[in-house]
């Protein structure tokens, strides 16, 4: 799926963010950063997951990184949904869907027989010399939060 791979250099991005400012990867130089792409907002497996970070999060601001999460959706709609789940994290907005291409979670996918283009939900944890040093692919919501957290223990 991911045409990226671990070790590799994690493509920049420079993207809004939830707390309206415009995020770079390079703004987070130096610092672990769980890049989680997730399909839609306020569903119900992107809502798991994002729960599943917010009741992780001090775990995992512990080991030195960052959570962002990123999907397709407006600035507005990640507004909605922090407040709804008082997400403590910034959400990125990529409604061009470039960031998607990127790092290759931009894919056919196929439901009841139809196929369309959609975000496969994908988590990268990128070190802090700004490569990728674990992707997980085809991301069960339930509990995810937990195996990025004892990944980061072993990831500088």
């Amino acid at each position: 799926m991911s045409v990226l791979k671990e070790g590799d250099k994690a493509p920049d991005f420079n993207v809004p963010a939830s707390n309206g400012q415009t995020i770079s990867l390079k703004s987070l130089k130096g610092k672990k950063v769980v890049l989680y792409f997730y399909p839609k907002d306020d569903t119900p497996g992107c809502t798991v997951e994002a729960c599943g970070f917010r009741d992780q999060i001090k775990k995992i601001e512990a080991e030195g990184a960052v959570v962002l999460g990123v999907s397709p959706d407006a600035v507005d709609s990640h507004h909605e949904f922090i407040s709804k789940f008082k997400l403590p994290f910034m959400l990125l907005s990529d409604t061009e869907k470039q960031m998607c291409r990127d790092y290759g979670v931009w894919v056919e996918k196929s439901m009841y027989g139809k196929k369309y283009m959609g975000v496969a939900r994908t988590t990268f944890i990128i070190g802090k010399s700004g490569n990728v040093e674990k992707i997980f692919e085809k991301v069960k919501p339930e509990g995810h939060s937990d195996e990025v957290w004892a990944c980061l223990k072993d990831i500088e």
